[in-house]
């Protein structure tokens, strides 16, 4: 995962569609690999990245689930260690994760942003590792170990055409639906907030961006992760405050995302591996958060509602949303991909009378199958609709 760079907005992509068949892709995945992740349905995975297991009792007590990554491992040391903790772990598939996976190890980890330039030439950037290659080492780990998922995580191209870091393919999307038949899960990161190219800069929207653009390769048949910055990375000057990290991981998780992985390690003004966790304000939201998003597990976790709610806005800004039915109740998250407040108007097909619990400060009454709220600036807001 590298530091965020330049790059220009993407064209929005429809979520609706996708959003429909991103449940049962996870519960085929999870049917498929009986030692991946667990299917309990309160579970939702919320992993860090590359840190060392000696701070995994740490990460467990702030509502982290999950490893992602083991540096120059896995070492038989290393899997004690997170097994001792009660933290399981996705990670590179050698001798040693083989030999001592049991239920620690829960999916195989491919090579790190192959979809990057990999090193520098004399004139421009060496090109990118093939997507055939990914194939062909995702193939190797399915016959190695068919019984976990395997795990791509891609670089912020995923998110900006832009990004300059692909060298000769820089500006070629249609790159990514080749990488993801190299994994079960893909993941992706982009940092805005700490980003240093203004046409990124600030602009949280980039991560549903990626997120769309990443089901759209998967045709919805492959889950979707996000990393979330959590520290200044490389930027010295700019952090995340907890109210960014609060409303990425939404516009993720509204976006389409199945799973989130926060990156830890800060290089600037000096190097903090487990940056998330000396920040204290980012460790105490990041605490809240995590319950927040797990408390609503068991809603995520049930098949995702197509065309259930039409919304529209004013002033127009583009907003993403999912829904889903528990019981007899409409479940709707929304999560705002703009700066700006906006009136938002919900239409719920359907379903012409209700309550409408969550909308701003008060509950209301859903007249018509209507009802209107107001979004803040990359906001969000999770609605209940009672009968």
């Amino acid at each position: 995962m590298t530091t965020p760079l330049p790059m220009r907005l993407l064209l929005c992509l429809t979520f609706a569609a996708l959003a429909a068949t991103l449940l049962p892709a996870q519960q085929a995945s999870a049917e498929r690999f009986p030692n991946g992740p667990s299917r309990d349905p309160t579970f939702f995975p919320l992993g860090v990245w590359l840190q060392s297991p000696h701070n995994a009792t740490r990460y467990r007590d702030i509502g982290v689930n999950l490893y992602v990554g083991l540096y120059e491992g896995p070492t038989r040391s290393q899997l004690e260690a997170l097994a001792a903790a009660g933290m399981p772990v996705i990670c590179a598939q050698n001798e040693v994760g083989l030999a001592h996976a049991g239920a620690t190890i829960v999916g195989w980890l491919q090579p790190d942003e192959p979809d990057n330039a990999q090193g520098r030439r004399p004139f421009g950037y060496s090109p990118p590792i093939l997507p055939s290659v990914i194939a062909a080492d995702y193939e190797r780990m399915h016959r190695a170990d068919p019984t976990r998922p395997v795990l791509l995580n891609v670089g912020q191209g995923a998110a900006w055409d832009a990004w300059h870091g692909r060298g000769e393919r820089t500006d070629h999307p249609e790159d990514y639906a080749e990488y993801v038949k190299g994994c079960d899960i893909v993941s992706f990161d982009i940092y805005p907030v700490t980003h240093t190219h203004r046409d990124v800069q600030g602009k949280l929207e980039f991560v549903a961006r990626g997120v769309q653009r990443l089901l759209a390769a998967g045709r919805g048949k492959k889950p979707v992760w996000a990393c979330i910055e959590t520290s200044h990375i490389d930027n010295g000057k700019a952090r995340p405050s907890a109210a960014q990290v609060r409303s990425e991981v939404w516009i993720a998780i509204c976006s389409g995302a199945s799973g989130i992985v926060y990156f830890a390690h800060e290089f600037a003004p000096e190097f903090v591996e487990a940056g998330l966790l000396a920040h204290d304000d980012i460790a105490a939201a990041v605490r809240e958060l995590n319950a927040e998003v797990l408390a609503q597990a068991p809603v995520l976790n049930t098949e995702p509602l197509a065309d259930a709610v039409k919304v529209t806005s004013r002033p127009k800004v583009e907003l993403a949303l999912r829904a889903h039915r528990v019981g007899d109740t409409l479940h709707l998250f929304v999560a705002s991909l703009s700066a700006d407040a906006t009136q938002a108007r919900f239409q719920v097909r359907g379903q012409r009378k209700g309550v409408v619990h969550g909308a701003g400060a008060d509950q209301r009454a859903l007249a018509d199958g209507v009802f209107h709220d107001e979004i803040p600036g990359y906001g969000h807001r999770h609605y209940r609709i009672e009968p």
